[in-house]
């Protein structure tokens, strides 16, 4: 059985080797495989690289060496554009297109030369709080909370088969971060949208995934099922989050 993403000794070195690095690499061998659709919450301190391994997943950041597959497909063997449509990377500090709400929206489809899904944007916009705004309102006088959510559905509406989410609730207020898991679990229930969902939050980690990848010194140090991760107390008390 193919898998659908694929981790080869992923590694990535340091831009700069100083004294006080005790390795030349930020990470190394980073090695796991997602066989079917899965919700995986990446842990680990600041530092560790998490955010720097969704963006090499993404294609928006190199490796030094390794190798990323796709349902068997590596990413030198992939058009990047097609690559992206398929794993979609949703960034901590959202960013807004020039222009409203409705460009932004609709830039997924101008990129990629799909039809717009109005029906669909609209039910992702109510899923995530925000079916009061108008969609011809400047994408800059938003609030930060709701330029989050909606570069979130701006990502959404490609309908990858991968989410990449680097802590996307950490700015919102507690309604709309329920709006958001509560949307993500539903795809990935009904749509079997997988993510990996970097989060610092223990409860929400909890919550959303049913896998935790937990990176320290420069490795993959824990590969578990969620359950089992946070019934071992002794392996909860030893981690930073």
């Amino acid at each position: 059985m193919t898998a659908l993403l694929e981790l080869k000794k992923v590694t990535k070195n340091y831009w700069d080797t100083n004294e006080k690095n005790s390795r030349p690499f930020l990470f190394a061998h980073i090695t796991a495989t997602i066989q079917q659709p899965e919700r995986i919450a990446l842990l680990g301190k600041s530092g560790q690289g998490k955010s720097t391994l969704l963006r090499i997943l993404a294609q928006l950041e190199s490796i030094d060496s390794g190798e990323v597959r796709f349902n068997g497909l590596s990413t030198k063997d992939m058009d990047t554009r097609a690559w992206r449509m398929n794993i979609s990377y949703v960034a901590q500090q959202s960013v807004m297109l020039p222009g409203t709400i409705m460009d932004n929206l609709t830039t997924v489809s101008n990129l990629h030369n799909r039809a717009f899904d109005e029906s669909f944007a609209r039910c992702l916009m109510k899923d995530v709080g925000l079916e009061h705004l108008e969609w011809e309102k400047q994408a800059i006088d938003l609030s930060g909370g709701e330029k989050q959510r909606v570069a979130l559905v701006r990502s959404l509406l490609l309908r990858p088969s991968i989410l990449l989410l680097d802590e996307i609730t950490a700015s919102l207020d507690p309604q709309s971060k329920e709006y958001v898991e509560q949307l993500l679990m539903k795809l990935h229930t009904e749509e079997g949208t997988s993510f990996i969902w970097v989060t610092h939050d223990a409860e929400q980690a909890k919550k959303i995934s049913d896998r935790i990848w937990y990176m320290e010194d420069g490795e993959l140090a824990i590969d578990s099922k969620t359950e089992q991760f946070f019934e071992n107390q002794s392996l909860v008390s030893s981690v930073t989050l």
